[in-house]
């Protein structure tokens, strides 16, 4: 829908001296609003007016928190700019409140169920694929001529099957395969070849003098292939073949069977955000999140630099003290990992995250935590962590899409879904992402790559509610094998990215 010529803009909260244009073209100067604020000049949709006039060193508030402090004075009615604002200090790590804001979650018995792929070891798998984990990017040339191979030759012998898939990746040699933090990429490379989609099928393909031995990511040397061992090219592709077959006709014996909305793990993420984020998609997500946290499912969120500028807000809801604690960890270890690399929270947000609308990091980060819903927080996971408990979990990642995707894989989630206002056809080769667009404009101009559209909270054509509960239903059909995200539809994928912060040598 287009917004017509009628001024709006949103206001989050009422001591919020600030708000976001609502308009598709945004305002012209001389535009009169309901509340009677006149813009002084022409300002884009979804960048920032000033309800009020503001002083020098003023502060510019938006979700009832100070988003920066002016640096000159800000008339009323004017384009609050990205220059016009100074970064306030970030929430300190010392005597943050813990578990002082617990709303209370009742698991209410369901009978609504998914159709999934049960496993031998309790997990449930959403899709039927067979895994193929390198141990090192040397061999991944090869395995790439195999799969495809693969997909030619064997796959349509076995329609149970959805997808061969080849777990590739940048790591293995040339690597501090002892140093600190090296095993951050070492277990996220574990974690991912025994991921539920994966049936308890797993397949290493390495070298053979690589530093991370194939035996790292398995003990059962039944899985492993080396082509060191072998002689020549095309009996490396052949092995391959040969013992892709062979976990094919395991995978082929699975068939899916109802299972309760409770085994599900479902990852949430941002991407190319916008100022709509935090008032449309992310709170729409969140809603989605709690409903699935009353069913007794599990739900990520993660995102560390999209999170430390709002932990004062997420401390509060840890379950005790020490998931309270680990959130505090996390933060101090990316605080100490960005001061390493002489960074700092001003290289987040983007440039296509200015041009949403969005001023800083600060505003950002109060924009994306509402994803997270109002459910306690009962754990915390180090990057590349397996999940282990049921709730809202934490699971520290970076903020880039890729990377966060990878490890949110291989902590387990069996979907992700991912907000937009900017827009990205990104998608994750061992689970679906389910694309949520801020601004109607963008479903409307990439209606074959967006799934839902939350743009209509923004304009008053459903609630946040409506919203949540369809990402609610889109979640349980797409786990269930009944629909498709575009990106599936279209078989487009982003490479596994994974987070190294140790040395390579």
């Amino acid at each position: 829908m287009v917004v017509g010529t009628k001024p709006l803009y949103i206001k989050v909260h009422p001591s919020d001296n600030t708000a976001i244009v609502v308009n598709d073209r945004g305002v012209e100067q001389g535009a009169r609003f309901d509340s009677g604020i006149e813009a002084i000049e022409k300002i884009p949709q979804g960048h920032k007016i000033a309800l009020e006039t503001v002083e020098a060193g003023g502060m510019i508030r938006r979700y009832d928190e100070i988003i920066g402090y002016a640096v000159k004075r800000i008339e009323k009615g004017s384009w609050i700019k990205e220059s016009m604002l100074t970064l306030p200090t970030p929430p300190s790590l010392e005597n943050l409140d813990i578990g002082t804001n617990i709303k209370e979650i009742l698991i209410e018995p369901t009978k609504r169920t998914f159709k999934g792929f049960r496993n031998s070891n309790g997990t449930v798998g959403t899709k039927n694929i067979l895994g193929i984990t390198t141990s090192v990017q040397c061999v991944v040339g090869v395995l790439e001529y195999a799969v495809e191979k693969i997909k030619k030759q064997l796959l349509p012998l076995y329609e149970n099957v959805d997808d061969v898939v080849a777990l590739k990746h940048a790591y293995g040699c040339g690597v501090a395969i002892q140093a600190e933090d090296a095993d951050i990429p070492i277990r996220t490379i574990t974690n991912l070849s025994t991921h539920p989609n994966f049936g308890g099928e797993v397949m290493v393909v390495g070298l053979g003098c690589e530093k991370l031995q194939a035996s790292v990511i398995t003990d059962d040397a039944k899985n492993i292939l080396l082509l060191q061992e072998k002689t020549g090219f095309q009996n490396m592709v052949e092995s391959i073949l040969e013992m892709a077959e062979e976990k094919l006709k395991k995978l082929n014996v699975r068939k899916r069977e109802d299972c309760p909305i409770s085994d599900l793990v479902i990852g949430v993420q941002c991407g190319g955000s916008d100022a709509f984020s935090g008032v449309t998609a992310n709170p729409a997500v969140g809603y989605a999140s709690d409903l699935f946290i009353k069913a007794g499912a599990t739900v990520l969120f993660s995102e560390v630099t999209e999170v430390r500028d709002a932990i004062h807000l997420l401390t509060p809801r840890a379950i005790n003290d020490q998931v309270g604690k680990a959130l505090i960890r996390e933060m101090k270890w990316y605080d100490d990992y960005l001061a390493k690399g002489s960074a700092d929270r001003s290289a987040n947000p983007t440039p296509g995250n200015k041009r949403g609308g969005l001023s800083n990091i600060v505003e950002k980060a109060l924009g994306s935590v509402v994803k997270s819903g109002t459910s306690p927080i009962v754990d915390v996971l180090a990057p590349g962590e397996k999940v282990r408990q049921k709730g809202l979990v934490f699971a520290a990642t970076p903020a880039s899409d890729f990377v966060c995707g990878t490890l949110q894989a291989a902590s387990g989630i069996h979907l992700q879904v991912f907000t937009t206002g900017r827009g990205t056809p990104y998608n994750l080769p061992v689970v679906p992402v389910l694309k949520v667009s801020t601004r109607s404009s963008l479903k409307k101009e990439w209606h074959d790559l967006i799934d839902l559209d939350a743009g209509t909270i923004a304009t008053g054509e459903e609630t946040l509610e409506e919203v949540g509960q369809k990402i609610f239903e889109s979640i349980i059909r797409i786990a269930s094998g009944e629909e498709k995200t575009w990106g599936d539809h279209w078989g487009i994928t982003n490479d596994l990215t994974l987070f190294n912060p140790a040395p390579i040598t």
